[in-house]
């Protein structure tokens, strides 16, 4: 006897061609009833929010089997994310894993959420920051935030108009997840000129304090980590008032001078000399071929002059105009994998879009040996922290590996 009843929809949800019943507890119903009915929305609506955001939290690039659970902002093309994660390769070093999952990931602009997408092979939000959290959207339980927030606005490169524009500000949407994730630790990456610009460095880090957590910062040379790059930046480090860990910021590895007993910097030639006179053939690497046309200003002007490849390049820029330094052998500009190559990307992290959009992504970016590194010293923190709660038997609600999150 055939059923009666109309075929449900592919989408909806359904069991062997008949549509599914499931039950709401009597008083969760009241509840649900008296919500949906003061705010003026539909029943399904709410519960779709609701088993959306549920979802998300199972939206990760790998099992959450014991990591620990990562929220990063305004996360570009993913350098920060990547150094977090770790498992990749870099002028045949192997990085390995640091028992991190990215649970949310954020940017604005589509080709580095393109980017991001392509590689790590889960979907950021690509949408502003601000208006997601001011529409209630959700963002996961985490034991760290991290990110870099936009800095050409405290940079020596752009306008400086630190505070003075929106894009300054945006520090403060930072604050405002961690006010509402609490998580244990935070990350939080900017320019050197952040540290003096009309105080702006003392002014977030009191912010950051305001929301329950002690601020250190350091300013940190790329270079002294394995990155061939002379890039200084500075890394707010924010630890949630109840922990009773320290954090250490990663040691050099690398150092100009040989009596300190390190490994010598990585210079521009060691980085990128094999690459030169493939960006015209069949064979070269992903973004090989991209490179920037523009000619000569002048030497007098910035981004004209060539690399040294006796020394780490020079700071690869996100705002450059067609202006990327020239190749130590003069005859061109940079290309788009030599930046990467710069800024310690592996060779398999393939840019998307156009070739000024691709520098731009680069620029922007943490490098990614760099970042491992102050991730392995996050991980000692959480560790250790773990243990003394453990250890003390202390109850807190804090998002540790084998604890459940909640939405």
């Amino acid at each position: 006897m055939k059923k009666r009843g109309r075929k449900p929809k592919e989408e909806s949800l359904h069991k062997n061609g008949q549509r599914m019943t499931f039950y709401i507890k009597n008083d969760l119903k009241k509840k649900l009833h008296t919500y949906t009915t003061s705010n003026n929305i539909q029943i399904s609506d709410f519960v779709n929010e609701a088993l959306e955001k549920q979802l998300s939290l199972y939206s990760v690039n790998t099992p959450d089997t014991g990591n620990y659970r990562v929220v990063s902002l305004f996360s570009g093309c993913g350098g920060m994310d990547l150094g977090f994660r770790g498992g990749f390769n870099f002028l045949n070093t192997k990085y390995e894993r640091n028992g991190f999952n990215i649970v949310f990931a954020n940017d604005i602009f589509p080709e580095a959420c393109e980017t991001y997408a392509n590689y790590f092979k889960h979907t950021p939000l690509c949408a502003d920051i601000k208006e997601y959290l001011d529409n209630k959207g959700f963002v996961p339980d985490c034991d760290v935030v991290i990110g870099g927030f936009p800095c050409q606005d405290f940079s020596l490169a752009g306008k400086r108009l630190g505070f003075k524009s929106e894009r300054g500000k945006l520090y403060m949407q930072m604050k405002r997840i961690i006010s509402l994730k609490k998580p244990l630790i935070f990350v939080a990456e900017n320019v050197k000129g952040l540290m003096n610009l009309e105080g702006a460095l003392d002014t977030i880090k009191s912010d950051f304090a305001d929301v329950g957590y002690r601020i250190m910062d350091q300013l940190l040379l790329a270079a002294n980590y394995g990155v061939p790059q002379m890039r200084e930046r500075v890394f707010i480090i924010g630890i949630r008032n109840d922990c009773t860990a320290n954090f250490h910021y990663p040691f050099p590895t690398h150092s100009a001078d040989p009596e300190e007993g390190l490994k010598p910097w990585i210079t521009a030639q060691q980085a990128i000399g094999d690459l030169w006179g493939t960006e015209k053939t069949n064979t070269h690497l992903p973004n090989q071929d991209q490179f920037s046309k523009a000619k000569n200003y002048g030497e007098h002007l910035q981004g004209n002059k060539p690399i040294k490849s006796n020394m780490p390049g020079p700071t690869i820029r996100a705002e450059h105009h067609g202006n990327i330094e020239f190749h130590y052998n003069k005859s061109r500009r940079l290309t788009v994998r030599e930046c990467a190559r710069i800024q310690t990307f592996p060779d398999d992290f393939v840019f998307k879009g156009s070739g000024s959009s691709a520098y731009v992504q680069i620029g922007n970016a943490v490098p990614v040996v760099l970042a491992w590194h102050i991730a392995k010293s996050i991980r000692r923190f959480l560790d250790e922290e773990k243990a003394a709660r453990s250890q003390n038997n202390k109850s807190h609600n804090v998002g540790y590996p084998l604890q459940k999150h909640t939405a």
